[in-house]
This record gives C-alpha cells, sequence and structure tokens, in this order.
C-alpha cells in the first residue's frame, strides 16, 4: 500500500518506518468515516492504550527503584491520561492526518482531546503489531521523554490541589475566567484567569485545551500561596 506525501511526512515525524502501511491506516481511520472494507482504529487504540500502560509502568519502575506504589501511581496517571495522549499527538500533527467523516471535521474532531487520545494509542499500537514490543516502547520513550523526565511536576492535579486548599479555608471554589482566545481553530491559545474568594488570583497563557491552560493558571496561584516566585 502507498501511503499519501502527508501520512509520509507523519510517520517520519514519528519516527516509523512502516513495513506494513496499511496499519498506520487503520490506526488514523476514525468510526465516523470507517466502512466494512475501511475498519476504525477502536481494536487498535484498545492494544495501544496496554502497550503504552506498560512501558511507562517500566520506566517509572526503572527510573526510581525506591519509590512506593503510592508514588508511583499518580505519576503513572500523568503520563498516560487522555490529555497527555493528546499533547503529544498534537506535538507530532496526528490530527492534521487524522481520517474523519464530515460531521466530525465540521465539529472541529481533528483538535478534539478525545480523539487525539485515541489516535494516538492506535498509532502506538500500529507501531507494536508492525514492528514488535521493542519498537513501540522505542517509540514512546522518545516521544514522552520530556515528560518522564518532569514527571513529578506533571503528576500533580493542580486544579484538583487548589479547590481542595480553597475549601479548607472556608472559601467557594477557584473561578477559571477566559480571558482570551487567540489563534486557529486546530492550535488554539488561550489566556485564563483564576480567582479566589479573597481577591488573590492568577493567569496563564498558551496554547492547548482550555483546561490544560486552566491547570497552568492553578500552578501558578498555588506556588503564589505556597510563597514561591
Amino acid at each position: 500500500m502507498k501511503l499519501s506525501e502527508d501520512i509520509r511526512a507523519f510517520a517520519a515525524r514519528l519516527g516509523h518506518d512502516f513495513a506494513r502501511p496499511e496499519l498506520l491506516i487503520r490506526a488514523l481511520t476514525h468510526g465516523s468515516v470507517a466502512s466494512t472494507t475501511r475498519p476504525d482504529n477502536q481494536r487498535l487504540e484498545f492494544l495501544g492504550d496496554r502497550v503504552l500502560g506498560l512501558t511507562v509502568a517500566e520506566a517509572l519502575v526503572m527510573a526510581d527503584p525506591d519509590a512506593s506504589e503510592g508514588q508511583l501511581a499518580p505519576r503513572y496517571n500523568a503520563l498516560v491520561r487522555g490529555e497527555t495522549c493528546a499533547a503529544i499527538a498534537r506535538e507530532i500533527g496526528l490530527g492534521q492526518v487524522l481520517k474523519l467523516g464530515r460531521s466530525e471535521m465540521i465539529s472541529g474532531g481533528r483538535r478534539k482531546d478525545a480523539l487525539l487520545a485515541d489516535a494516538m494509542e492506535a498509532v502506538l499500537a500500529a507501531v507494536y503489531l508492525d514492528a514488535g514490543f521493542q519498537a513501540a516502547r522505542d517509540t514512546i520513550l522518545r516521544l514522552w521523554a520530556s515528560r518522564l523526565a518532569n514527571v513529578e511536576d506533571d503528576a500533580r492535579d493542580a486544579k484538583t490541589a487548589l479547590q481542595e486548599w480553597a475549601q479548607a479555608q472556608g472559601m467557594k471554589p477557584p473561578r477559571y475566567v477566559q480571558a482570551g482566545r487567540s489563534g486557529p481553530d486546530h492550535a488554539p491559545e488561550f489566556a485564563i484567569r483564576v480567582e479566589l474568594d479573597d481577591g488573590r488570583h492568577a493567569s496563564a497563557q498558551g496554547k492547548g485545551t482550555k483546561r490544560s491552560i486552566e491547570q497552568l493558571a492553578a500552578q501558578a496561584l498555588l506556588k503564589q500561596l505556597e510563597g514561591k516566585s
């Protein structure tokens, strides 16, 4: 099977040369455009989730032999959650090559976290089936490298931590206000302000999902509350 130029470019960004390119095509095929002759990526997503999970779990255990299960679990969750998979999918331009039905394209499917995360896992399964576990493991470790190195920071759910802090002080939950949005639909940039009842606040701006920028704003306010710069 001959791949189109844009999918060949995506495979190059992924870092894997497919001996069976039909696996990559299937991994990129959403249910909205699937047919009896063109299966969707759901089964691959199921498999890819397990390949990712095993690779990440092994990497965390090997990186910190003294860590307890209670320490490893939040790190693991931070690395395999849908938002992380979707962020990596954006970094390698997966959304640009997703095969979607017209309704999904119109509704912005190429930038939806759920679709991107599922397709990212399906692509990992395609690598696994094409070349084996070691190839899939190498791909994951390369794409997740910076997040593995900084997982302690990523493992902390800042929005949850900030809400718990506010409740402990007898305050209402923090308020998140969208102060601005710019950029194209496929790569939006948000400006978010988070506010507490007592007037303390912080802001964050960046590309990604609205929720991810809310997390950054929450992190910024937590640092203020903890007396950090």
